[in-house]
């Protein structure tokens, strides 16, 4: 079942419907075909699934670059106007341009940090015999470029009963424009649907439903009710980078080491 009321307090922005909780049943059946990873690992213990907060690797680099090479050709243009012009430029407009030039430097770095300080790889672990879910998230903030607190990987820890997904979707820059559809995690207080805190899960609605699915069956069943899937994982770490700049240059999926074996053990 779907849920059309929000549950959430406060529901994600751009909420669509909820989906089914940790231990209610799936809303739909996963099938490998329209996944676009199938599981990193899945044992007896734990299911551990590929996450990535950018959709595309190498397109922040890219744009990255062509911004800062605009801004380099911009600066001397104006520095060789100036020089030569006899009349002074006014103060306003020299405010205006600095102003600009600044801005795109702020927006290429952010565009290059993006693409490649974050991981090759966010997994996510499901360990049933635990009932806890291990997860490794890249944090970034926009606003503390050069931060080292602000930006980097850090895996944390949640009871799988206080896990609840969302679908929403807002209107953000696109190559053809509209809709980015996304399915969120919510984080909420034991017993309640008061939200703690969030993190993104899957690009999509429909691939959304059927990694949930997967982690409910999994966590519900065990490994017997996942499907079968025709390829086998990726090795995120270990993977031919060689034509891809952002990936060649992001860290590797590295756990703490206590949170590794513990989130591929039982107690």
């Amino acid at each position: 079942m779907i849920f059309t009321t929000p549950l959430l307090s406060k529901p994600v922005p751009g909420w669509k419907y909820d989906l089914p909780g940790p231990n209610e049943a799936p809303s739909t059946e996963p099938y490998p075909p329209v996944l676009s990873n199938p599981p990193n690992h899945v044992d007896d213990v734990y299911l551990e699934l590929a996450r990535a907060t950018l959709r595309m690797r190498g397109v922040g680099v890219l744009c990255a670059i062509s911004i800062f090479a605009m801004t380099v050709y911009l600066s001397v243009f104006l520095i060789m106007v100036e020089s030569s012009s006899p009349v002074s430029t006014p103060l306003l407009i020299i405010i205006v341009v600095l102003s600009t030039i600044g801005f795109t430097i702020w927006l290429g770095t952010y565009f290059w940090r993006m693409d490649v300080a974050g991981p090759r790889d966010e997994p996510i672990r499901f360990n049933r015999a635990r009932r806890k879910v291990y997860v490794y998230r890249f944090r970034h903030d926009g606003l503390r470029l050069f931060s080292r607190s602000a930006w980097g990987t850090r895996a944390e820890v949640y009871d799988w009963d206080d896990l609840r997904a969302e679908a929403c979707s807002v209107y953000g820059a696109m190559g053809t424009g509209g809709l980015i559809e996304t399915v969120t995690m919510a984080v909420v207080k034991p017993g309640t649907n008061q939200v703690t805190e969030r993190f993104h899960f899957a690009h999509d609605f429909q691939q959304g439903e059927m990694y949930w699915a997967m982690a409910q069956l999994f966590m519900q069943q065990g490994p017997q009710a996942l499907p079968t899937f025709p390829r086998p994982p990726r090795d995120w770490n270990n993977e031919d980078v060689s034509f891809n700049l952002a990936r060649r240059l992001a860290p590797k999926v590295q756990w703490p080491a206590d949170l590794d074996l513990e989130s591929r053990t039982a107690p």
